[in-house]
């Protein structure tokens, strides 16, 4: 098979290190958890800087420590390591601090399984005891893996919001061909955000209700400011669909195969795969589905994706909605056909 000089034979572990590596990044913190162990072990076979630490509460605070440093840091982890960070995210989403991690969604709840799932959708987008604001990425294939993690740490920086780049074990165990020298963009610089000598109050801890209250809704209007240059989303054959297929990831991807192949078959079926899952393009999703009769989400959980696209709906919109739900599993092209064909 022949292939331009410019393409790689990569896995999507390896890709997730070079783009931390092309997006700048000087230090990982983090501590080995299936399945993104490679992702820390190829970053230290690169020769890059690391603190293996004891545990992922360490590594998420260490980000935090880093970042404040104007080091451009970042971690990766799964499942109950994801739990556990989820205190230092609350702060860095407290804070506004660049924080950003690469996370691969294993099978719960607890330790469950340990390569796939999708239901780490609700701990990435709304865990902690904060609001939810925070930059969560949702990457269907190995070059979006690549360009997503750039986006992380270019938006993390340049808006100081924690970015969450949502992936799985099969994305980052799964070897293909990536020509990622056509994917380059230019890094958002990091900086200190505590000069030496400087006298900042810069509070994580809150004595009046009033002030917290405050400060989450200088920082929600900052988020809505923002959606517009980050939300992204995949719109495919939506223009005639009736019937609109929505899902993300590894299953989105599967989901564009199972479009085409309905198609052949004389179903007017679309797809709308949201890239971002926070901030999601609600302006996108509800345009898509003005004409369509049916809506089926598709997820490897019980409700996680439709709970959100719910909630982002336009309530003039009334429309059927249907699911294709399998918590853990992989979802294959063929089942999605055979679902699909029903309707």
């Amino acid at each position: 098979m022949s292939h331009s000089s410019g393409q790689k034979f990569m896995t999507g572990a390896e890709i997730a290190t070079q783009a931390a590596v092309d997006a700048g990044a000087e230090m990982m913190y983090g501590y080995p958890i299936t399945p993104v162990t490679e992702v820390f072990t190829n970053w230290i076979k690169q020769g890059q800087k690391y603190l293996q630490t004891e545990d992922e509460i360490a590594a998420g605070f260490a980000v935090c420590g880093a970042a404040m440093a104007g080091q451009k840091a970042f971690t990766a982890t799964s499942g109950p390591g994801h739990i556990l960070m989820q205190d230092a995210l609350s702060m860095a989403e407290g804070m506004r601090l660049p924080f950003v991690a690469i996370v691969a969604q294993r099978g719960g709840p607890s330790s469950g399984t340990v390569i796939y799932s999708q239901q780490e959708v609700t701990l990435a987008c709304f865990g902690g005891n904060g609001e939810g604001l925070r930059l969560v990425y949702s990457p269907g294939t190995l070059a979006e893996l690549y360009t997503l993690i750039r986006r992380a740490f270019n938006e993390s920086w340049q808006y100081y919001f924690p970015a969450i780049v949502l992936t799985d074990g099969y994305t980052v165990k799964t070897r293909g061909l990536v020509d990622l020298e056509n994917l380059k963009m230019e890094n958002v610089v990091s900086a200190p955000l505590v000069v030496e000598g400087e006298i900042k109050h810069w509070p994580n801890i809150f004595t009046f209700e009033e002030e917290l209250y405050s400060e989450v809704m200088k920082s929600k209007t900052d988020f809505d400011k923002i959606t517009a240059n980050i939300a992204t989303a995949e719109e495919y054959q939506t223009d005639d669909a009736e019937i609109l297929l929505i899902a993300h990831g590894i299953v989105g991807a599967a989901t564009k195969v199972a479009v085409d192949q309905l198609r052949s078959a004389g179903k007017k079926v679309g797809l709308f795969r949201p890239i971002t899952l926070r901030p999601l393009a609600a302006a996108r999703l509800n345009n898509a589905v003005k004409k369509v009769k049916k809506i089926i989400c598709i997820e490897s959980s019980l409700g996680q994706l439709a709970r959100i696209i719910k909630d982002e709906l336009a309530p003039d919109i009334q429309v059927s909605f249907e699911y294709l739900q399998y918590p853990g599993l992989g979802i294959e092209i063929d089942e999605i056909v055979s679902r699909v064909s029903k309707f």
